[in-house]
């Protein structure tokens, strides 16, 4: 195997010096026209690239980004980090996904990512606590974190997500309107993704409208397997005559599944006898079998403000984006 060539080497082909040739691939840096010519042939004719590695070791700065996931069953997490890692390599950033489970939890991970150096961390799930960034292991040199995609109660770690309260008011208006009057919702995991504001709003935006009776159904996670638990041991439990009519569940994938099984395990029609509606529009609830009535969140706006701070291109702050209300026959 070719021995890799080295910074020397080329300095040496090029003619200049080995930190002619650092500055002629560190972005902003003082070198002539001439040099960096000289250095760019000279490196292409070893087949040079640098050591990124060992040039993070000189500047304590990676390019790696870490994204953390705990909720794998959610469909709508693949194309948003479809959407995330093509916008970070855009920006020259590598981005390391860093499975959260039972054998890898929060504390862990991000004493890893902290020993790894990474330049940012984005926390893109459900399960943060904010007990989990206060533990005494994680030194005030961390790196800066971002919440994507949900609220956050977390002092100094900054949210970027949809205006959850924009979004309930637009999806409560749209139901009255309809003439639903007996609302339910279907709450995820009881973690800090429940600070995302919609089962509060939801409830709020109904009562503004003279509906005080909020019946609450709660999933264990966020999977159709829970949403189809939850909405069975509520149907099951509740005579047809005293049941809602309208049921908002905090994302798509338990709409789905609580849809699936009022269907065919207990004969609803979909919307006539209950109506259900999601948040986030991910793909399989456009399709003819559910078409389900939904929110979308703004993805990319979201996605490039998070980059922008990241970048030290806007200020890191925590940002509220509008989405809309996807209309369909569900609801």
């Amino acid at each position: 195997m070719r021995k890799r060539a080295t910074a020397k080497e080329v300095a040496e082909a090029a003619g200049v010096s080995k930190w002619t040739v650092i500055r002629a691939f560190t972005p902003g840096a003082s070198i002539t026209d001439a040099s960096r010519h000289k250095v760019l042939q000279a490196a292409e004719a070893l087949n040079y690239s640098p050591n990124l590695l060992a040039r993070s070791l000189a500047t304590n700065i990676t390019h790696q980004v870490a994204v953390f996931v705990d909720d794998f069953a959610n469909p709508h997490k693949l194309p948003v980090l479809e959407m995330l890692t093509e916008r970070l390599q855009a920006e020259g950033l590598l981005t390391v996904l860093i499975n959260i489970n039972r054998h890898f939890d929060h504390v862990h991970a991000l004493i890893n990512a902290d020993q790894r150096q990474f330049d940012a961390v984005i926390l893109f799930g459900t399960a943060f606590r904010e007990e989990t960034l206060g533990d005494r292991r994680l030194g005030p040199g961390f790196p800066p974190m971002f919440v994507l995609a949900r609220d956050s109660q977390i002092p100094g770690v900054p949210a970027i997500a949809c205006d959850a309260e924009l979004a309930l008011r637009q999806m409560v208006d749209y139901l009255f309107d309809k003439g639903y009057r007996r609302p339910g919702f279907m709450t995820g995991a009881r973690t800090l993704s429940t600070a995302l504001g919609r089962r509060h709003h939801y409830a709020n935006f109904w009562r503004q409208k003279g509906v005080e009776s909020i019946v609450e159904l709660n999933a264990d996670r966020y999977s159709a397997e829970a949403g189809a638990e939850a909405a069975r041991a509520y149907l099951s439990a509740t005579p047809s005559s005293s049941r809602v009519d309208v049921l908002m569940c905090e994302n798509d994938i338990l709409a789905l599944g609580a849809m699936d099984t009022a269907r065919s395990e207990f004969g609803c029609r979909v919307p006539q006898e209950l109506a259900v509606v999601g948040f986030d529009n991910i793909a399989l609830g456009a399709t003819p079998a559910y078409g389900l009535t939904t929110y979308e969140q703004p993805t990319y706006d979201m996605i490039n403000t998070i980059v922008e701070m990241i970048i030290g291109a806007r200020a890191v702050e925590a940002v509220t984006l509008p989405g809309h209300l996807v209309a369909r026959l569900s609801a």
